[in-house]
């Protein structure tokens, strides 16, 4: 039985690492507020803000209506709606209110902080209340370069640090192509009575992680990506 235990301890020390999770990933980096993906086309994602349409009138809602058919009707490329639900966490907020109760030296005061903090964890906890994020997902796909000719491409391989630099300069057309659209969809957007806010780098990295990690978010915070580029970039003299 040892020596059973002993060669299959020998067979998993030398199996090979499993792929990197990256592998099954769709995009390949996030740089310059722009999601990057494998096949070389780029993502910007809007926050968009809500309107309660139950309480508009019936012109307003026929308004509304005829404008977001106009703006469907103007794309000519496809763009993607998310809605994006989690349960709603007021633990910051409470622990605010029991620091505020614990300072306030008025006896009623006190007890009014209390009673309040203890409806708003209950209504939480019995309602299981859901905060909901919408954001819309603008593309752009670069067919141009697809149709490099074989003298471009010999280029390239001839001049590794060529490559480069038009990997640069084609990254940042492409990304001025995407914002032309983000200006767009964000005025599109406006007349509807709704504001949108395109997400920078730090934002779209805390969102992909909340989307991978719904049960790691509220307990491992990301750190801010300026601090750690600040960090990698120092030296020790």
């Amino acid at each position: 039985m040892a020596q059973e235990n002993e060669m299959q301890s020998k067979k998993l020390a030398g199996s090979k690492a499993g792929p990197s999770v990256q592998k099954y990933l769709d995009f390949a980096e996030i740089k310059n507020d722009v999601v990057v993906m494998k096949d070389g086309t780029l993502r910007s994602i809007l926050m968009v803000s809500s309107i309660n349409f139950a309480l508009k009138s019936e012109d307003e809602q026929n308004a509304i209506i005829q404008q977001y058919i106009s703006f469907m009707n103007a794309l000519d490329y496809p763009i993607q709606i998310v809605v994006q639900s989690r349960q709603l966490n007021v633990d910051d907020y409470l622990e605010r209110l029991m620091k505020a109760e614990r300072e306030q030296e008025n006896d009623l005061l006190r007890i009014q902080i209390a009673d309040y903090r203890a409806f708003v964890a209950e209504l939480v906890e019995m309602g299981q209340i859901m905060n909901k994020q919408f954001f819309v997902i603008v593309p752009y796909n670069p067919l141009s370069d697809k149709r490099k000719n074989f003298w471009s491409r010999l280029s390239e391989v001839l001049s590794p640090a060529l490559s480069v630099k038009l990997a640069e300069e084609r990254f940042q057309k492409r990304r001025d192509d995407l914002l032309m659209r983000v200006r767009s969809i964000e005025s599109n957007l406006g007349s509807m009575g709704l504001k949108a806010i395109m997400l920078n780098t730090q934002q779209l990295i805390e969102l992909y992680y909340r989307a991978y990690n719904p049960e790691l978010i509220d307990t491992e915070k990301l750190e801010d990506i300026n601090e750690v580029r600040t960090s990698e970039n120092s030296t020790v003299t």
